[in-house]
């Protein structure tokens, strides 16, 4: 072995120990010496929740599958940005210039890659059961719900929460914190016994207590009674309490949801959660995604404040009823 090829190897020796001794990454502290969580994130993805049929028991994607979808996004993105032509037909009921229709696409932000944990990149963000399904709901559930009234126009009270701008639309709000069309932020703020959520979406905030105990079980909340406790570099946090007005799925509100975060780089938190209801579910279910430091500002989400498409469905719907008592 000559001299250049023994200096060679000894760098490489020497570049590989030095490597191996390097410590794992530590998240920064805040003054009471726990993980820092704090700050500006976004769990926009295209992943859905549940896994597409089409991918059977495969929790990850292949990498030429990823590309795929991630480039059908893109392009979807791209050709939905264009000016609208008003000389050709529009599509659907999009007819009467808007009538029918949702939202354009310069209002949406659901993300443009596909969730990737532990170098997977996922099918769904359920893991579990393994076939990244939400369980079937029990047979009693299954009833209670089929008797719940459908399209209950009788007043405000009987109309979605999201609708009536009291909670986040989907569960942005959570728990368990779920990523929709838009408004995927948060904002973390941190003190010695409490941690503050800001949900971008119909501006909720969430207040967990660290340490104690929940309230009593007459005391209900929206978004439920959050209570969190440290793990070493998690904070582990449990919520129950929910009121009769909110339902994940056709969960009840004796729901117990336990959420898991993990700051694991610089610009990512590992959000992990599980939702247990005896009465509802036949089994719990888990899922996981990654929540991304952002430097974008968190929105007024300005849902009341001159919205008239209430007023305007529940006139709607008295116009139907005196059109059908006029036949």
């Amino acid at each position: 072995m000559n001299a250049r090829m023994l200096i060679v190897l000894l760098s490489g020796l020497l570049c590989a120990s030095a490597f191996a001794q390097q410590p794992p990454w530590r998240a920064p502290r805040t003054a009471d010496g726990h993980p820092d969580l704090q700050g500006m994130w976004t769990s926009a993805t295209i992943t859905p929740l549940e896994r597409p049929n089409e991918y059977g028991g495969r929790r990850a994607l292949t990498q030429e599958e990823a590309a795929r979808l991630e480039h059908a996004e893109a392009s979807l993105v791209s050709t939905s940005a264009r000016p609208t032509d008003l000389k050709q037909q529009l599509p659907g009921d999009c007819k009467d210039f808007g009538r029918g229709c949702g939202y354009n696409n310069f209002w949406l932000d659901r993300g443009s890659q596909v969730v990737t944990i532990d170098g997977e990149k996922r099918t769904s963000l359920l893991i579990d059961p393994p076939d990244g399904k939400i369980p079937p709901l029990t047979a009693e559930r299954q009833k209670s719900m089929a008797a719940r009234p459908r399209g209950n126009f009788d007043g405000p009270e009987a109309r979605p929460l999201g609708e009536r701008c009291l909670l986040a639309f989907g569960s942005s709000s959570g728990p368990p914190m779920l990523p929709v069309l838009y408004n995927n932020h948060y904002q973390i703020v941190q003190s010695e016994d409490s941690v503050m959520i800001l949900v971008e979406m119909v501006h909720d905030a969430r207040v967990v207590r660290l340490g104690g105990t929940h309230v009593a079980s007459n005391v209900r909340k929206w978004m439920g009674d959050s209570i969190g406790r440290w793990e070493g570099e998690t904070l582990v946090v449990e919520t129950t309490n929910f009121t009769d007005h909110e339902s994940f799925r056709g969960a009840t509100r004796d729901a117990r949801v336990i959420e898991r975060f993990t700051r694991v780089a610089p610009d990512k938190i590992h959000y992990r959660f599980t939702v247990e209801d005896a009465n509802a579910f036949t089994r719990s279910f888990t899922g996981e995604l990654p929540f991304y430091r952002t430097d974008e500002p968190i929105y007024e989400y300005a849902c009341h404040e001159g919205n008239y498409a209430l007023r305007g469905i529940l006139a709607g719907a008295r116009e139907q009823e005196k059109a059908t008592a006029g036949r």
